[in-house]
C-alpha cells in the first residue's frame, strides 16, 4: 500500500481541532508553570522550614518520576479520594506542576544572583520583605531566566502529547483516531508532526519577542 495524501483533506477538521486543544493545553499549562515556578521558588527560599521541607519532598517527587505517571496519578488516582477532574484540567495541572518545579529551580538561582543590596535598598525605603520581593527582586530574577524558561515551554509543548493517554483529544490523539479510520499512519503522523513544528516556531517567536522587549527595558 503506497502513500496517499488525498485522504488528508477529508479529516483536516479533526486534526485542526486537535491542534487547537494542543495549543490550549500548552498555553494554560505554561501560564501555570510560570507563576507556579515563582511561588515555588519563594517557598523554597523564604518559607518556614515546616512548609519548606514538605515542598522539597514534593519537588523531588515531580523531578524524580515520569510525567506520564504523574498524569495517571492526578487523573486516575485523585478519583479515589473524591477529586474527579476532567481530563483536560488534569492534563493542565499535571503539565503545569511538572514544569513549575523545573522553572522554580531556575528562578531560585536567579533570585540568589540578584545583588543583596537591592533587597536592602528596598527595605530602607519602607517596603516590607514581601513587597521588596514582589516589586524589586523577583522582576529582576525573572528577566534573567526568560530564555531557559522559554526552552522549558517548548519542551512542555512536546510533552503535551502525553495527555492523549488520559483521553484528551489533542493533536496526537486526533491523529491516532483518524488513523484508526483510514489505516494511513504515515500521512497523518507526518501531518501532526508538521503542526507541532509550526506551533513550536510560533512559541519560539513569542519567546524571542519577549526577550527583545526585556532587553530594551533594561
Amino acid at each position: 500500500m503506497g502513500l496517499d495524501f488525498s485522504v488528508v483533506p477529508q479529516y483536516l477538521d479533526i486534526i485542526l481541532l486537535g491542534c487547537l486543544w494542543t495549543i490550549g493545553i500548552t498555553v494554560a499549562a505554561a501560564i501555570l508553570s510560570f507563576f507556579g515556578g515563582i511561588i515555588f521558588a519563594v517557598i523554597a527560599l523564604y518559607a518556614h522550614w515546616t512548609i519548606r521541607q514538605p515542598f522539597r519532598l514534593i519537588a523531588w517527587v515531580f523531578m524524580g518520576t515520569p510525567l506520564l505517571l504523574q498524569l495517571f496519578l492526578i487523573y486516575f488516582g485523585l478519583v479515589q479520594i473524591g477529586i474527579d477532574l476532567p481530563a483536560f484540567v488534569a492534563g493542565i495541572i499535571g503539565l503545569g506542576l511538572h514544569f513549575a518545579v523545573y522553572n522554580s529551580e531556575l528562578i531560585q538561582t536567579a533570585i540568589l544572583s540578584v545583588d543583596k543590596g537591592q533587597m536592602e535598598a528596598a527595605r530602607t525605603v519602607g517596603l516590607s520583605r514581601g513587597q521588596a520581593l514582589r516589586k524589586v527582586v523577583i522582576p529582576q530574577a525573572v528577566r534573567d531566566v526568560i530564555p531557559p524558561i522559554g526552552n522549558n515551554m517548548i519542551a512542555l509543548l512536546k510533552d503535551s502529547a502525553l495527555v492523549s493517554v488520559i483521553g484528551v483529544s489533542e493533536l496526537t490523539l486526533s491523529a491516532q483516531r483518524v488513523i484508526g479510520r483510514t489505516y494511513r499512519p504515515f500521512e497523518f503522523y507526518l501531518m501532526a508532526a508538521a503542526f507541532y513544528y509550526v506551533i513550536n516556531l510560533g512559541m519560539e517567536w513569542v519567546v524571542r519577542k519577549i526577550e527583545r522587549r526585556i532587553s530594551i527595558s533594561r
